[in-house]
């Protein structure tokens, strides 16, 4: 499990944004006071994983400080294309002179199952959870209170094998930021296996899984 601890500042936003996107919209934090906000962040993500093994990614932000957090927010990024890449994804190779040109270079690695938030009608239907915004990246998850947590939980199933790092951010609130101290950010490192994971009921009824 990965822990940072931040202190940053939110900037007053005043800009009329007129960005609209399927299943979650910008959330609106014109008029912010300015302010200082303390966090701790942890995540955590199954080191080892096999190809259609559905698992759980995990972050979770505890608000250390005195005032309550306006909204929030988590990013997910492949750090080695940072937002060209879909959260959860990775990018194909560039295409070589003469071959065709694809339309979009970003695969999935992790195909989202249920995303953070309240599954309400939309999310039951396939849709987005209540977390959802207009960045395809990120989720948030309203108001924290001092000393209360907020976690972001992902149902993913793995669809590529191969060594990865996903990348994770928290923030105050879907705004500029002013950071006074470090980053807040971190990583895990996750392997998937080529062949999935093997399994067979027991005398008992039980799943066992033998690798």
């Amino acid at each position: 499990m990965l822990r940072r601890t931040l202190t940053f500042g939110v900037t007053a936003l005043a800009i009329s944004l007129g960005l609209a996107a399927c299943g979650g919209g910008l959330n609106d934090t014109a008029g912010e006071a300015t302010g200082t906000y303390s966090l701790n962040v942890s995540a955590s993500f199954p080191a080892m994983q096999h190809l259609a093994q559905q698992t759980h990614m995990v972050v979770r932000v505890t608000n250390t400080g005195t005032r309550t957090l306006p909204d929030v927010a988590v990013t997910i990024t492949n750090p080695k294309h940072g937002a060209a890449a879909q959260a959860f994804g990775t990018l194909l190779a560039a295409s070589q002179p003469g071959q065709p040109v694809l339309a979009g270079r970003s695969r999935p690695v992790w195909i989202i199952d249920q995303d953070p938030g309240q599954c309400a009608y939309s999310c039951k239907q396939g849709g987005p959870g209540g977390a959802a915004t207009a960045f395809s990246d990120t989720w948030a998850l309203g108001k924290l209170a001092p000393g209360k947590t907020a976690t972001f939980d992902w149902t993913v199933t793995a669809v590529q094998p191969g060594s990865y790092t996903i990348a994770y951010s928290a923030a105050a609130a879907l705004s500029p930021y002013v950071l006074t101290h470090g980053t807040l950010s971190g990583t895990v490192d996750v392997t998937i296996a080529s062949a999935p994971r093997q399994s067979y009921v027991n005398n008992a009824g039980q799943v066992v899984y033998t690798n």
